[in-house]
This record gives C-alpha cells, sequence and structure tokens, in this order.
C-alpha cells in the first residue's frame, strides 16, 4: 500500500523533542494509525458525542477524529499555548520550518489528523491533505479552500451533475465543521490538564470565521489577484 507520510518535529523551549509520523494511505488519504496506541476513555463516541456527529455507538466504538489525536495530546497535555517551539515539517517534495507556538504548530498537526480521522463531517476536507501547507495563514486557507471546492464543483459539472457556483456549499461546509471543532474541544479540555491542546482546535475556527467572512464579502481581497482573467 503507496503512502503518504508528514513527518513533524517540535523542538521545545525546554529542550524536550517529539516527532510524529503521519501516515496516510496515499488512495483515500485516510490516517493510519500504530497498532499499539491505546484509547483511553475521553475517546469513546459517547464520551462527549458532537451535536451533528451521524455515527451511531452501536457501528463506532470511538470517535473518529478522537481516537487520532491520541499521541498528540498525551504528549502536550501538560503544555501552555504560548510555549515557544521550532517545528519541522519533512513531506517528500519539501521541508517546512516554523519558528512559532506551541498551539500553532500543533493546530497544524491536529487539523491533518481531524481531516484524515474518517470523521464524516471533516471528509469534504480531504483534497487540501494532498497538498498540505502547514502553518497556513487565514488567507492562503481561504485560497485553498476555495479552489478546492471549486474544483470539486468542477468535476460535478463535467459529470452532468448540477454545480454550486456561488460556494453556498462550502459555507454550509464549515458551518458544520465549526460545530465539530467546538465539540472536539470539550473532549480535549476533559484529557489535557493545560490549553495548548485546546487552542489549537480554537485556532482552526479562526479559519471557518475567515472563510465564511470572505464568502459573504464576495472575496474581495482576492479579486485583485485574477485582473488578468477580469480584463478579457
Amino acid at each position: 500500500m503507496e503512502e503518504l507520510i508528514y513527518t513533524y518535529i517540535f523542538n521545545l523551549g525546554n529542550g524536550k523533542e517529539k516527532e510524529f509520523h503521519v501516515r496516510l494511505n496515499a488512495e483515500t488519504l485516510n490516517c493510519i494509525q500504530p497498532k499499539e496506541i491505546v484509547n483511553p476513555e475521553w475517546t469513546r463516541l459517547e464520551y462527549s458525542q458532537c451535536r451533528n456527529c451521524p455515527l451511531t455507538v452501536s457501528q463506532y466504538e470511538f470517535c473518529p477524529i478522537a481516537a487520532n489525536l491520541v499521541e498528540p495530546i498525551a504528549f502536550f497535555k501538560d503544555s501552555i499555548s504560548y510555549e515557544k517551539a521550532d517545528v519541522l515539517v519533512k513531506t517528500k517534495e519539501r521541508d517546512i520550518f516554523g519558528k512559532t507556538t506551541i498551539q500553532k504548530g500543533l493546530s497544524s498537526l491536529i487539523g491533518i489528523y481531524m481531516v484524515t480521522s474518517g470523521c464524516p463531517i471533516m471528509e469534504k476536507l480531504k483534497p487540501m491533505v494532498y497538498q498540505h501547507l502547514p502553518f497556513a495563514s487565514p488567507e492562503e486557507t481561504v485560497y485553498r479552500a476555495t479552489s478546492m471546492y471549486l474544483l470539486g464543483q468542477y468535476f460535478l459539472n463535467k459529470e452532468g451533475k448540477e454545480a454550486d457556483w456561488e460556494l453556498k456549499g462550502l459555507v454550509k461546509i464549515y458551518e458544520k465543521i465549526r460545530i465539530v471543532n467546538e465539540d472536539i474541544c470539550k473532549r480535549l479540555r476533559d484529557a489535557a490538564s493545560e490549553d495548548a491542546s485546546v487552542n489549537a482546535v480554537v485556532i482552526l475556527n479562526v479559519f471557518v470565521d475567515m472563510l465564511s467572512f470572505s464568502i459573504e464579502r464576495g472575496l474581495n481581497r482576492l479579486k485583485h489577484l485574477f485582473s488578468s482573467y477580469l480584463s478579457f
């Protein structure tokens, strides 16, 4: 089975170093979790199930997202958000380095774990995982998310199905993701004694806000980039 591997290397101010190897099935983009990981109580689906979760306890013992986050949450459970961290992300094509904080580095890592977990609500963001961009700014995320969605609409149109060129469906997707982010935070508050893990997910909702606001404004902040298209 071909794999995509994203390696996150955290060097913390206290001298600790930790590597996370995010291994993905290259075809499905599902995360391949180590078999030796034991799921704690807070990962059970019924423990603090998301308000909009389509899964049932009879089908799933554990929340897919929570089960994917066991390793990073265990390591960072005593970490404070604003602590400094040097984070190196290694991919097949390039290495990306960020001199940042724990919460920002962890937010990037948690984001990819959430999307590749198998959670049905997060599935729509999987195409962005293929071109994963660590430490993305809100503006970069808006550009990538809208581009991803419009390419999806192109493929729908090619199959003779109705396409959504107004991005209304994308706003709805992110509204559902907002609820997931909020409710995952509730789990993490029980799993961690400090705030780095929770705030890492809170950062993800900043992107949700930015995306919704940008679409409401007609993506005007990006329009000037396409002047060569609009001049025809």
